[in-house]
């Protein structure tokens, strides 16, 4: 998802509940599954961390999340109802009576694809959450400063080749730009070669060019 239409999709968004799990979806490459599943007492406000239970093995694991995702938490919790620790983090907007009067519910997978139905209705869109997933993956994979087994770690990849076969794939317009680039330079240089290296001191010119087979100047 290239950045352009990131803020169109995140200006699509109707409150702060979903800004703040998109958020967290798009710095974290969490799945929709483990977003979900967080509850009160896996926040960790003071080093941003957000742990959830791996798809697959449920492990738990600990992941860095932007600090631009924490702020949109804040403002959700400071509108929703009161954080419990062992609740679910992410709820109902709106209170509903399933048998038991009204109360916050726990947001389900039908409630987050409802939040992308809106959003890709009004921007003709079709983006989904493994649509953050695979954006977050993709920039961490680009970046020089993170490595392949930082990317697997973040990823929950059980298997560092599955990261590599899925994520180091090169988008075509990079490859063809760097190419370019490169015929560009190979040209350049055949227009203009470098001068020739000075002789070294103590040597004469006319000797090295007999040494070599050259021709004296």
């Amino acid at each position: 998802m290239p950045d352009e239409r990131w803020n169109e999709l995140f200006a699509a968004l109707r409150s702060n509940r979903d800004r703040a799990i998109l958020a967290l979806g798009m710095s974290n490459a969490a799945r929709a599954s483990e977003l979900l599943g967080v509850r009160g007492v896996d926040v960790d406000w003071g080093d941003q961390l957000v742990r959830v239970e791996r798809k697959g093995s449920q492990a738990e694991q600990w992941l860095p999340s932007s600090p631009e995702s924490f702020i949109w938490l804040r403002l959700y919790q400071s509108e929703g109802p009161p954080l419990d620790p062992q609740a679910p983090l992410w709820c109902t907007l709106r209170r509903r009576d399933h048998g038991t009067g009204l109360a916050y519910q726990p947001m389900n997978y039908d409630a987050l694809r409802a939040v992308f139905r809106r959003a890709n209705a009004l921007l003709g869109t079709n983006w989904s959450v493994h649509d953050l997933r695979h954006t977050a993956a993709l920039r961490m994979a680009r970046d020089k400063r993170l490595t392949l087994r930082d990317v697997q770690s973040i990823l929950g990849h059980a298997h560092l080749s599955t990261t590599a076969d899925i994520y180091l794939v090169e988008e075509e317009e990079r490859v063809i730009a760097r190419i370019q680039e490169y015929l560009a330079e190979r040209e350049e240089h055949a227009k203009h070669p470098a001068p020739p290296a000075a002789v070294a001191s103590g040597y004469e010119a006319s000797d090295l060019a007999v040494l070599f087979g050259e021709s004296p100047a």
